[in-house]
């Protein structure tokens, strides 16, 4: 038995334990009393739980994006050591290509503008 055999059995085994055991675990009641923000002992003043905009998220998505992209390009300056220098450069460039065109889109779509 190889190590990949036995590290694919132990993860198989240890998660259908916890699975069970997670199931059968008896489950919380939820009450208004646990659910009830906790605020030093006094009544809170306002709900816990307020609007988020969704604005935050889009930014935050584009943002990992672009950002994965730029890092993709990270290693170019290596490119020109490979057997095609040419072939890789036309990807770097067919990736920056992409990225613009996605950014105009968001631009035109209004994506970027916070306030309306």
């Amino acid at each position: 038995m190889n190590l990949t055999l036995a590290l694919l059995i132990i993860t198989l085994a240890l998660s259908s334990v916890l699975a069970v055991v997670s199931f059968w675990l008896p489950q919380m009641s939820p009450d208004a009393e646990k659910l009830s923000p906790y605020e030093c002992g006094f009544d809170p003043l306002g709900s816990a739980r307020l609007p988020f905009s969704l604005r935050f998220f889009l930014i935050a998505i584009l943002f990992l994006l672009f950002d994965l992209e730029i890092a993709l390009l990270l290693p170019l300056p290596w490119g020109d050591q490979l057997s095609s220098p040419a072939g890789t450069f036309f990807w770097a460039t067919m990736v920056l290509i992409l990225l613009t065109l996605g950014l105009i889109y968001e631009w035109t779509q209004g994506g970027l503008e916070w306030a309306e």
